[in-house]
Order: C-alpha cells, then structure tokens, then sequence
C-alpha cells in the first residue's frame, strides 16, 4: 500500500471518530477566548492563525502553485510575507513565479512598513480600501488579468454580508482545480454569545456565507477532506476547491 493511501484512509477513518472530532471541537471553543491563535508569527511577522491552518495552505500552494494569491484582510501582514515566503520556495525548487496582493480597509503605518522592509516584500503588493468596493474590486481583478493559476483568501470582515459580497467579487477568479478559502468559518460553530463584542455570530458569519453562495454556485465544492484531517482548523467547510 502507497503511503498516499494509508493517510487518505486514516483521514477517512476520522471522519468517523467521534471522540476524536469532539475532543478537537472543545479544544478549539477554549482557545478562541484567550486568543490562541494570536501566539504565532511567521519570519517574524504575527500571523495570527492556526498553526494547522498554515500547514493546510502551504500544502494547497505546493499543489496549484499560483501565480498569484489574492488575500483580503491584512492585519500584521503575516499571512501575506507566509504566503510570498512560500512561493519564494516554489520559484526555487521549479521556477514558478508567484505574487501575493493584499486587501485591507485600514492598513495601519506601523504594519505597512514592516511589511514593506520585509526581505518578502518583493513577492507582495497591498491596496487599501474596503475589499468590496467596486472600484477596489476593478483593480484586483486587472491585477489578476491574464494570470493562469490564481488563488484566494478571504479573511477580512466576518459578517454573512460582507463574506457573501466577497466571495461574489473574488471567488470567480479561483482558477479551475485551485481553491478559494474562507477563514473563520468556525464562527458559526462556537455558538450564541461567543464573540459579544462583534458584529458577527451565530447565523451571520463566514460559514453561512459559504452555504448561501454554494446554492448557487456549482462551480465550487467544500473539500472536506482537509477540515477532516485538520481538526483544529478555523476554517471548516471554508476550503472551496474550484472544479470546473
């Protein structure tokens, strides 16, 4: 039997494993409120993500090595130098060249210029404004003109109705058998009560955005095989794989 084999099969056997998807699940509503995912940081940038969810993306990069990655919501720009730094990697090992750009609706000056003296810089390039705004949304899809394998990250505004309006903007520029990921899926699976001081939660978060735009939308399927394996991710039901 091919290695392959024996880890599709013990993904396979965790989907059925009960105690063990509940035990993730626990983990994963108790480190929400002491910020856990805070804690890790990327060639010295705060990534602010699941260590597992960063494992899953550089698997997907390896696997589409995009020409370019689209990714809405840029905090401390972690995700953004992880995501260049990786496909610094991709350019080395097969000469595929890629690029990152960033989206945020405030792009605070201490961020923009550790980012912009970050030896990744050279991969990324960042707008400001809100990622929905038509005239935002113009620009990246230029950016993305003419580019053959593209993927995307929404991990901006968590509310149904600002992920819904992304994924309409953004997810058709997912390229055929590449992915667009939605983060923060998790949110619907916390419960009621759980993020008091935001604007999103129980109904109105990513994850009910994702079903709203798969009704219709069949372009897009939820691989679930990679929230299976994960466990702790915050993004289940969030990887979208493009199929046709």
């Amino acid at each position: 039997m091919s290695f392959q084999k024996e880890v599709q099969e013990r993904i396979d056997a965790i989907a059925q494993n009960d105690e063990l998807k509940t035990s993730a699940h626990a983990f994963m509503k108790a480190s929400v409120g002491p910020k856990y995912s805070y804690n890790f940081s990327w060639l010295g940038r705060p990534i602010i993500q699941y260590p597992q969810d960063m494992v899953a993306m550089q698997e997907l990069l390896w696997e589409v090595k995009p020409d370019l990655i689209i990714e809405t919501g840029i905090a401390h720009g972690g995700s953004l130098i992880f995501y260049a730094s990786i496909l610094e990697l991709i350019a080395t090992c097969t000469g595929n060249e890629g690029e990152v750009i960033g989206i945020d609706i405030d792009i605070r000056p201490h961020n923009r210029k550790a980012i912009e003296e970050h030896p990744m810089y050279k991969r990324i390039s960042m707008i400001q404004g809100s990622s929905i705004a038509p005239e935002i949304v113009a620009r990246v899809v230029e950016k993305a003109r003419g580019k053959k394998r593209i993927l995307v990250c929404l991990d901006s505004n968590h509310t149904h109705e600002h992920v819904l309006a992304e994924l309409e903007a953004y997810a058709q520029l997912t390229s055929v058998g590449s992915y667009c990921v939605v983060f923060d899926t998790l949110i619907e699976d916390m419960g009621e009560g759980a993020y008091p001081d935001r604007s999103w939660g129980l109904g109105d978060n990513p994850k009910t955005a994702v079903w709203e735009y798969l009704k219709a939308n069949s372009n897009f399927e939820i691989d679930k095989s990679i929230h299976q394996k994960l466990l702790i991710t915050v993004a289940p039901e969030g990887y979208l794989k493009r199929t046709r």
